[in-house]
């Protein structure tokens, strides 16, 4: 049984080559898994064979079906797989998970939930991991039921909360708090808010009492309250803010959202937001209005993404941990597959970083 297996495009099997060194299949898998028990010489001539007759191993699915491991994590989130890559904070995240599960010698498996319409519980209830990492996710969204289902250890990051798993996150309502008493200490009393989606697959367009209070995402409603509490603290009306809601997370959406909002009367004299992301957009189209920032409005970003030091003005921002984050969900989801005890929940930090992008208001 010399002919290599390669040339007939076919794999030799476990049995071939233990046939062929005169061992049981057994010895020749201890050589790949408990190679300890085997003299050097008898691993080297399986190993010889094997090579001899284009046998790369034992399966890796195989394996991890006798093990009951699939050797990955999910991270299922909201957006479109294309997003994962052009938003800096998500970019930031999955690096953070895929630092825990590298040293874990686990894979990453990407599982996008957008667009809505057309999401697959089934591509969840059929993936091949040993666990989930949850990540920003609306309260009723199917694909977290269907991962759920799954009764897999999962580690929910952001949002929904759910009684009884692992969180990662931060305070977002103090978070938002912080940043709109910031602008509320300089002055501002025009104010008006860009936020993301309040359900999914929402459009664009003012969001209302009604409509805000309707979200089905936990964020969004804690970063609004956060907002509401500290203006009306101030002795403002959250009804006169106009809050618009973004049907995504992107530079041209707050863009075509602070076009709206600066046309209002009275104009603005800040806008909170819920992301870098949209703070970015509103920059550029108060520019283009020729308004100037801070001077004719200040504009609070929520994120601290790189690009955030480097925008034109400097834009002042709430930093929230987004590597830390990923890397805290990745290690507690390898805490749970090892059985081990898990750390106590807790909040990561949060500060406002102010730069440029806010001043009082022109008198």
């Amino acid at each position: 049984m010399d002919v290599n297996r390669r040339s007939l495009g076919r794999r030799a099997t476990l049995k071939e080559v233990a046939a062929e060194v005169g061992v049981s299949p057994a010895t020749v898998s201890n050589a790949y898994n408990r190679p300890n028990q085997l003299s050097p010489e008898l691993r080297e001539r399986v190993f010889e064979t094997a090579r001899r007759l284009g046998y790369s191993g034992p399966d890796p699915m195989a394996r991890g079906l006798r093990r009951r491991r699939a050797g990955a994590v999910g991270v299922l989130y909201e957006n479109r797989l294309s997003y994962a890559f052009a938003d800096p904070a998500e970019v930031l995240f999955l690096r953070g998970v895929s630092v825990a599960t590298e040293e874990a010698g686990l894979g990453l498996l990407l599982l996008s939930g957008a667009p809505r319409e057309e999401r697959d519980p089934e591509a969840v209830g059929g993936a091949v991991v040993d666990g989930f990492v949850v990540y920003s996710m609306a309260d009723d969204d199917p694909l977290v039921s269907a991962a759920l289902d799954r009764r897999l250890p999962t580690v929910i990051v952001d949002e929904p909360r759910i009684e009884g798993l692992p969180f990662v996150g931060i305070d977002d309502k103090d978070a938002a708090r912080v940043a709109a008493e910031h602008l509320t200490n300089l002055g501002h009393e025009r104010f008006s808010v860009l936020s993301f989606p309040l359900t999914s697959g929402a459009s664009s367009g003012i969001a209302d009492l009604s409509r805000q209070r309707s979200t089905t995402y936990s964020l969004e409603r804690s970063r609004l309250r956060g907002y509401a509490a500290t203006i009306e603290a101030a002795g403002l009306s959250w009804t006169d803010v106009l809050v618009y809601e973004c049907a995504e997370n992107l530079p041209e959406e707050g863009h075509a959202a602070a076009q709206v909002l600066l046309l209002s009367e009275p104009r603005p004299t800040a806008i909170l937001t819920l992301s870098d992301q949209l703070a970015f957009g509103a920059i550029q189209a108060a520019k283009e209005r020729g308004l100037s920032v801070p001077e004719d409005l200040s504009i609070v970003g929520f994120d601290d993404v790189p690009e955030a030091a480097r925008a034109t003005p400097p834009l002042t921002t709430v930093y929230q941990p987004h590597m830390e984050k990923g890397l805290r969900a990745g290690q507690i989801l390898i805490s749970q597959l090892r059985e081990e005890e898990l750390p106590s929940p807790e909040f990561l930090p949060t500060r406002l970083v102010v730069r440029g992008s806010t001043a009082p208001p022109a008198r």
